[in-house]
């Protein structure tokens, strides 16, 4: 039933990424926006799909919501991770980065079981 719950979860907010990451393509080319706004449109789309995540898992479990928000959060960093880096072939970002998109993939999730 968790497992079932987390992998629910993990579609909805890999769909919502996949949705919203060809909206923000959609924006750039039509307005021609600079790095900065694009940088700040992933993470946006990072931070939502992890917190709409965590909704879903806290609302499908029911109990310890925050703890099932923080699961989903880092099953879609770690899933997210494995498929950058079997897509460039090896890693390719900073220790920073990754650190960084580690607390917005968990911090999002858990606000997400939080608020279920």
């Amino acid at each position: 039933m968790k497992v079932r719950a987390i992998l629910k979860s993990l579609l909805f907010a890999y769909a919502l990424t996949g949705v919203a990451l060809l909206l923000l393509a959609l924006v750039l080319f039509a307005f021609d926006l600079g790095e900065t706004a694009v940088d700040a449109g992933i993470i946006i789309i990072y931070v939502l799909a992890c917190f709409m995540g965590g909704l879903m898992a806290g609302r499908i479990v029911r109990k310890d919501k925050y703890l099932w928000g923080v699961i989903t959060g880092l099953t879609y960093y770690v899933l997210l991770l494995t498929v950058s880096v079997m897509a460039k072939g090896g890693w390719d970002m900073s220790a920073a980065h990754a650190v960084t998109t580690f607390f917005m993939c968990t911090g999002g999730g858990t606000l997400g079981g939080m608020l279920s």
